[in-house]
C-alpha cells in the first residue's frame, strides 16, 4: 500500500507542471531588455545609449500605454541622469537622450498609468 501511494505521489508530482503550463504567461523580456513585475504588470526596460524604451504587458499581452507617463533616474556611479518617457506605440514609452548603459548602472523609474496606482520599479543593468 505504501509503495502504491509513494508511486502515486511521485506521478503526480511530474505531472503538475504540465498541467500549469500554460495558465501563466512569460516572464521572459521579449525585446532584448530587463523584465521586471509589479502586480498585474510586466515592465520590460530597453537601455540604449540614446534610447531608453519601457514596454508594458499585462498577463503576458500588450498593455496599451496611452495616457502613461514615467520618469526615470539611471545611476552610473556618481552620475544621476533623469528622463520623462511618454507613449510612443501601443504599448510602449520612451525617451530620447544620452544615456549611460553596461554593468553597474542602475534605473529607477515611477510609471503612472491610468486607473491604476503608481509604481516604482527598479532595475539593474548587465
Amino acid at each position: 500500500m505504501k509503495k502504491t501511494l509513494f508511486a502515486m505521489c511521485c506521478s503526480a508530482c511530474l505531472l503538475a507542471p504540465a498541467a500549469f503550463a500554460g495558465a501563466g504567461h512569460d516572464h521572459g523580456p521579449k525585446h532584448g531588455g530587463i523584465v521586471r513585475e509589479v502586480g498585474d504588470v510586466t515592465y520590460e526596460l530597453v537601455v540604449r545609449a540614446e534610447t531608453l524604451t519601457l514596454y508594458l504587458f499585462e498577463r503576458g499581452k500588450p498593455l496599451a500605454a496611452a495616457g502613461a507617463k514615467a520618469e526615470s533616474t539611471l545611476y552610473a556611479g556618481n552620475e544621476k541622469t533623469k528622463a520623462m518617457l511618454i507613449p510612443i506605440g501601443d504599448n510602449r514609452l520612451a525617451a530620447q537622450g544620452a544615456f549611460k548603459t553596461g554593468v553597474g548602472v542602475r534605473a529607477e523609474i515611477v510609471v503612472s498609468l491610468p486607473n491604476r496606482p503608481e509604481a516604482k520599479i527598479n532595475f539593474r543593468l548587465k
